[in-house]
């Protein structure tokens, strides 16, 4: 039998076995596909966006998403032209032109891959710093505190019948000035702390919960008794790392009440998994209500917010003052 005879023969199999495959595929595909919601799938697997910063995040990550299919189309594209238009002859048995250098393609293959990497690397930039900008004076400011293996939540607020000062308050001692002198004056403040059975009263979901007034913009400023961990409200499309020694902030305004689950995003030790929390976000006066709910509790003043600044991370802040 000739090699040619013998080809035609090996790719018999695979012809009658394609059509199998391709109906497999189109039943997998539609199988899969009959509880998705088509609405949903301009986010790309995001939730739906509940603050006025998450649409941005959302941007970025379908911006993302078109440069990698527009990549990825490219890259098939050549894949595929190269089979079909450079196959090997079945009537010709040869060893095709060897090119060992084209430097044009080179340079392409070398320029092309800084360009996309650079253009990514410039609207990330952009939307970190923006994403990560500090407004002079918060409306709210709660102080996150991460610890194994749950969170609590001190808010610094004035709250009618609660007196003490939040700038001078021992159990503060580990937040730098800088995020002190936008404290309120002479805020007592209240706090929630939770444990890992701790579970929200009307959804029973796990974990202690972050009260939030919608429509008011609110500063996280986030401290750790003693490990890394992560505070990540899901819907928030945002995560940011709660680390011993080094604080960190960002900012949100909350666009639509409910309640939302949030969890720890870093591996902490042995009961990660059991680090959840929840955030309900509410209106400004139901918000308000619930701090002189917890005033009424005995919840007054401050839980200890974590380990102090270390020195080089007080001098990193200071040189940003």
């Amino acid at each position: 039998m000739s090699p040619n005879g013998s080809d035609r023969s090996s790719r018999r199999p695979m012809r009658r076995k394609l059509p199998q495959v391709l109906t497999a595929g189109l039943i997998l595909a539609t199988a899969t596909g009959c509880s998705y919601n088509w609405e949903d799938f301009p986010r790309l697997g995001m939730p739906t966006p509940v603050t006025e910063e998450a649409p941005r995040i959302l941007s970025l990550w379908q911006g993302s998403w078109a440069a990698a299919l527009a990549t990825g189309v490219l890259v098939w594209g050549l894949i595929l032209w190269a089979t079909i238009f450079h196959r090997r002859s079945r009537t010709k048995v040869e060893v095709p032109p060897q090119t060992r250098y084209n430097m044009p393609i080179e340079a392409l293959y070398t320029v092309t891959p800084l360009i996309i990497v650079s253009v990514l690397f410039y609207f990330t930039a952009r939307d970190e710093s923006k994403l990560l900008e500090l407004s002079p004076k918060p409306a709210h400011t709660v102080n996150v505190v991460g610890y194994q293996w749950s969170w609590g939540f001190n808010y610094v607020e004035n709250v009618s019948g609660v007196t003490g000062d939040a700038k001078t308050d021992e159990n503060l001692a580990a937040i730098p000035d800088k995020f002190k002198n936008d404290f309120p004056a002479n805020a007592g403040g209240v706090y929630d702390a939770g444990i890992p059975g701790t579970r929200n009263p009307q959804t029973g979901n796990p974990g202690p919960t972050l009260w939030l007034p919608k429509g008011e913009k609110v500063r996280f400023v986030l401290t750790s008794r003693d490990v890394i961990h992560s505070f990540w409200v899901v819907p928030f499309l945002m995560k940011q790392d709660v680390i011993p020694g080094k604080t960190n902030s960002f900012e949100v305004t909350p666009t639509q009440e409910g309640t939302f689950l949030g969890k720890c995003a870093e591996l902490c030790g042995v009961d990660h998994s059991r680090m959840l929390f929840n955030v309900k976000v509410v209106s400004p006066e139901r918000y308000q209500a619930h701090l002189k709910e917890l005033a009424a509790k005995g919840q007054t003043g401050y839980i200890p917010s974590g380990i102090e600044q270390t020195d080089p991370a007080r001098n990193a802040e200071n040189n940003k003052l």
